[in-house]
């Protein structure tokens, strides 16, 4: 099982649902463990491993009430953040959040500037406040993030 998840105690359950992505089967979780850092799944709807190379590839989704947030302070759903108002340290807007990319070193927010995409590394040092009641985050106005000045435009 390769993981998009924060919470895999969660989303894999005994009788946890998911679905396929795009599609009608459903996934009932059986059991699921840890084996030498990866993550063991056995499903109910799949009785052999014939049935479990068939399913390889394929993109499980979990239902998430509206409402849930996750277990851990500061964390997010990237529901949460898509459409957050992307704003400086001094509160001026800068765009919004586009989408959520989860790479291997970290997330990174896809801000939508007016001058086009910005991709910004979502760890504190340069985003350290998100108000989801106010709908906005802060990013810190470094050279170079948010527009294309470098470092020597500042001098």
């Amino acid at each position: 099982m390769e993981l998009r998840t924060d919470e895999p105690e969660r989303r894999f359950a005994p009788g946890q649902a998911l679905r396929e992505e795009g599609g009608n089967r459903v996934f009932t979780v059986r059991s699921a463990r840890d084996h030498a850092g990866r993550l063991l799944v056995r499903f109910a709807e799949l009785a052999d491993r014939a049935g479990a190379e068939a399913a390889r590839g394929t993109l499980l989704i979990a239902a998430v009430e509206a409402d849930e947030e996750p277990a851990e302070q500061g964390e997010f759903y990237d529901r949460q953040l898509i459409g957050l108002r992307a704003t400086t340290p001094d509160g001026a807007e800068v765009g919004r959040v586009g989408s959520v990319l989860h790479l291997p070193a970290q997330d990174v927010l896809e801000i939508e500037t007016a001058a086009g995409t910005r991709l910004v590394p979502f760890v504190e040092a340069l985003v350290p406040d998100v108000d989801l009641e106010a709908g906005r985050l802060t990013v810190v106005d470094v050279a170079g993030l948010l527009d294309d000045r470098d470092n020597a435009d500042e001098d």
